[in-house]
């Protein structure tokens, strides 16, 4: 009996090619994007599962209140694991103490090379499951020993066995420090979605501590380091963390000793691994549920994009009804029970859905480097993974019941005496299903094609905004090592010598980001009770003339002037906020024992607001002085001369200047640039989602302009000898077309505007939601709309009427 379905239902798809094939591409692409998204999706809430104690990871962060900011910070004093080890070790199987990771040359023979590393506690692969290619998860215990990803293992041995070799490992920031480290193990690459990917090896934590000797006696104010813990079996993270708050004063005593150091109300808290990738950022001491709310939005859409492609055969299958009317009505009167019937038409979704699901496959094979690109992800199809196959085939019952449940309930439902004897109808109210599903189609493309447009609109209202400064030819300098301590006279005079150069500067902070915080600022005129929190940035004296920031009032820094290492320069936001009327001159004490400061400034002058954090935020009130310890080096290629001749000038001053040094750099634009990626991959991603809604609806529309044009042959006829025109004859089969669209509009129009004023409020500096939007939407999906019906209604139109009126 299924061999006889499968048979009709191939003969079906065979007889009705057009319609067959709107069925298959659109389900085609639909379960593509479903299966694009849902790799996607899990991917994002499969990071760190690779950890076998995934489920009771944590880390160690502090809430506190300072700077008239609420922060949480997972950079911890060192005495806090200490204190937790000591009070609440029936809690913790494995509390772990590491450094940030940084960069270090990895040496033998000949053979170097730059990687990151991070020092850690000796029982860190344990807890972190480190599957270990050779040696074991003691590898840490020995003070001189590291351990080596399988890939760097690779880089410097080769296939020989790396086990009990010795590598030379030399800080990146001192070369000269050079330390010789014993390989006792190697491990397991870790996939891209964990959170210790990017770290390449492991040294113990003994041997740091070893060289910092004043570790063990840091203050409570020195948050230097990192604290991850794993639970005990049977606890919580619940119950272990309101076992430190309810007696984090008592057992945690030095607690009280932080609180006076940095006058922040610090609260110790336990971050879950399972939150680190997607509720990992904090706004104000509250974890931002924007990155997660973003999966599901897009998992939201994935769906969308897929009921669109059902639809489109709901509507495809139930406007044939009529033509199978007959057919059903002879089963039934030979014996067929509506339950046969039904199971006939599934038979016929699932062939239709099984097809499309081979072509998805081979369209998610194609446009999964394009996601991988986008997202900068590794996706891959695990085809030889049997969870791969039972979740496909769970895939394709589910689209396949969803897109056949309507049309096999409504076509087994015929009646067979109706049918046989010829008066059956579909009537008005059979179109109104088809009707509605059409209208919401096209309100879910509508509803995307708004938001995309808003979301460009956000972008570019960011790009477009004034940054304060000139990005264009700006190269910028990380100092990495100290061999750059004192050689930045040197620098500067060989690089203007050049000619390429225009001027050159120093800052410790990038132009693309506020680095340092701070307060304990006395003004004239100042409110008591104001919190304060300015940005505080150290620069040469030459750094305004470099990076080209604008003056309002006053005067730059200048070398003529001795009496400018006593001088502020601030920002119209830092006057805004002092409420000071005429600053230039005014004079602010600044008490800071973290700066070691504790003088009066004046302030010489005021400079227009620059955007150096995020493009969509208000620009902090920021106050520039001259200092030293700065870390990036400012560049000004001379206008004159093209970057291409400029770079390898500069590379040629520093290879001679720090000859042990790689030079690095950076263009300004670019990591200006580099702020918009959420914006630029929400909109990219967005807009390929509606163009995919707009190609499957125009698929559908055009299957049932069609079929309408067939089913109203005769009456077209009949019309045109009657006298109609072709452009009669074309408003009459496209009206119902565009009335879909009014109304799908009118329903999108108000949802997307719902949806993208809550979307905008993350933002400070927002576009405005403009009627336009709204207005460019309807009128260009009218046109799509009536550019698809109209081939089809203009061939009905244009047809001769003596051809459909022959038979009667």
């Amino acid at each position: 009996m299924n061999n006889h379905y499968l048979k009709i239902a191939w003969r079906n798809l065979i007889g009705n090619k057009v319609s067959a094939l709107i069925n298959i591409g659109g389900l085609a692409v639909g379960m593509a994007v479903a299966m694009l998204i849902g790799l996607w999706i899990y991917d994002e809430l499969s990071f760190n599962k690779y950890h076998q104690n995934y489920s009771r990871i944590a880390q160690i962060m502090q809430r506190e209140r300072h700077l008239a900011n609420n922060w949480v910070t997972d950079h911890m004093p060192y005495k806090v694991a200490n204190e937790l080890a000591t009070n609440y070790r029936s809690d913790f199987k494995h509390i772990i103490t590491a450094t940030e990771a940084r960069h270090f040359y990895l040496s033998t023979g000949e053979n170097k090379t730059l990687k990151a590393g991070q020092y850690i506690s000796a029982d860190a692969p344990e807890m972190l499951t480190l599957k270990m290619v050779r040696g074991t998860w003691t590898a840490l215990n020995d003070q001189h020993s590291v351990l080596l990803s399988a890939s760097v293992a690779k880089e410097i041995f080769g296939d020989a066995d790396p086990l009990d070799k010795v590598i030379q490992v030399s800080d990146n920031w001192d070369v000269s420090q050079t330390t010789a480290l014993k390989v006792t193990g190697v491990y397991e690459d870790l996939p891209q979605n964990a959170q210790f990917h990017d770290i390449q090896f492991f040294m113990p934590w003994a041997l740091y501590a070893a060289g910092n000797p004043l570790v063990n006696a840091a203050t409570w104010d020195d948050h230097r380091f990192l604290i991850y813990a794993e639970i005990a079996p049977g606890s919580s993270f619940d119950r272990v963390g309101a076992d430190i708050k309810e007696s984090e004063l008592k057992a945690i005593t030095h607690l009280d000793d932080m609180k006076k150091e940095v006058a922040a109300n610090p609260q110790i808290l336990l971050n879950p691994m399972s939150d680190w990738h997607l509720r990992s950022t904090f706004k104000d001491g509250v974890v931002d549920d924007s990155p997660i709310q973003f999966v599901w939005i897009v998992g939201i859409i994935g769906c969308f994009v897929l009921l669109l492609a059902c639809i489109n055969f709901m509507n495809l299958s139930t406007a044939r009804s009529e033509k199978r009317a007959k057919e059903v009505g002879i089963r039934k009167a030979i014996g067929s029970e509506r339950g046969q019937l039904i199971t006939q038409f599934f038979c016929e979704s699932f062939l239709v859905v099984f097809i499309a699901f081979g072509i998805s496959l081979l369209l998610t094979v194609f446009t999964l480097p394009l996601l991988n690109n986008l997202s900068g992800k590794q996706i891959v199809l695990s085809f030889g993974n049997p969870w791969f196959w039972l979740v496909s085939i769970c895939f394709v019952l589910f689209t396949g019941f969803l897109a056949g449940v309507y049309p096999a309930l409504y076509l087994s439902s015929f009646k067979p005496v109706k049918v046989l004897k010829g008066t059956f109808k579909g009537g008005r109210m059979a179109l109104v299903p088809r009707k509605a599903l059409v209208v919401a189609q096209f309100t879910v493309s509508i509803v995307l094609i708004i938001c995309t447009i808003i979301i460009y609109n956000q972008l570019m209202f960011g790009k477009s905004r004034p940054v304060g400064y000139s990005r264009d030819g700006l190269v910028i300098v990380p100092i990495t090592s100290q061999d750059f301590l004192g050689k930045y006279g040197v620098l500067r005079n060989e690089l203007k010598n050049t000619g390429a150069i225009a001027e050159v500067a120093e800052s410790e902070s990038p132009v693309t980001g506020v680095s340092s915080s701070n307060g304990g600022f006395n003004w004239k005129g100042q409110n008591p009770g104001i919190e304060q929190n300015f940005g505080t940035l150290t620069v040469s004296p030459e750094y305004g003339k470099t990076i080209g920031w604008q003056f309002v009032d006053g005067r730059d820094f200048s070398r003529a002037f001795i009496s400018d290492s006593s001088g502020f320069v601030l920002n119209e936001a830092a006057v805004r906020y002092m409420g000071l009327k005429n600053p230039v001159g005014e004079t602010i004490h600044w008490k800071s024992k973290w700066n070691h400061v504790d003088k009066d400034y004046k302030i010489i002058g005021v400079i227009k607001d620059m955007v150096m954090d995020s493009p969509y935020a208000s620009v902090k009130p920021t106050i520039f002085r001259i200092g030293g310890n700065e870390n990036y080096i400012f560049i000004r290629i001379n206008p004159s001369t093209s970057v291409a001749a400029a770079l390898p000038e500069i590379a040629g001053v520093f290879k001679k200047i720090i000859p042990s040094i790689p030079f690095q750099y950076r263009f300004a634009d670019e990591e200006y640039a580099k702020k918009f990626a959420t914006e630029t991959r929400i909109g990219t991603l967005t807009s390929f989602f509606a163009s995919l809604a707009i190609f499957i609806s125009c698929l559908g529309l055009f299957g049932m302009a069609s079929f309408m044009a067939e089913q109203r042959t005769k009456e077209i006829g009949v019309r045109k000898v009657l006298g109609a025109t072709v452009f009669a004859i074309w408003r009459l089969l496209s009206k119902d077309f565009v009335t879909f669209v009014i109304i799908a509009l009118l329903v999108a129009a108000p949802v997307a505007f719902l949806f993208m004023h809550k979307w905008l409020q993350n933002y400070q500096y927002r576009t405005p939601i403009a009627w336009w939007i709204f207005a460019v939407t309807g009128a260009g999906t009218m046109l799509i709309t009536l550019l698809t019906v109209s081939y089809q209604s203009l061939k009905a139109a244009l047809a001769n009427p003596v051809r459909s009126l022959r038979s009667e």
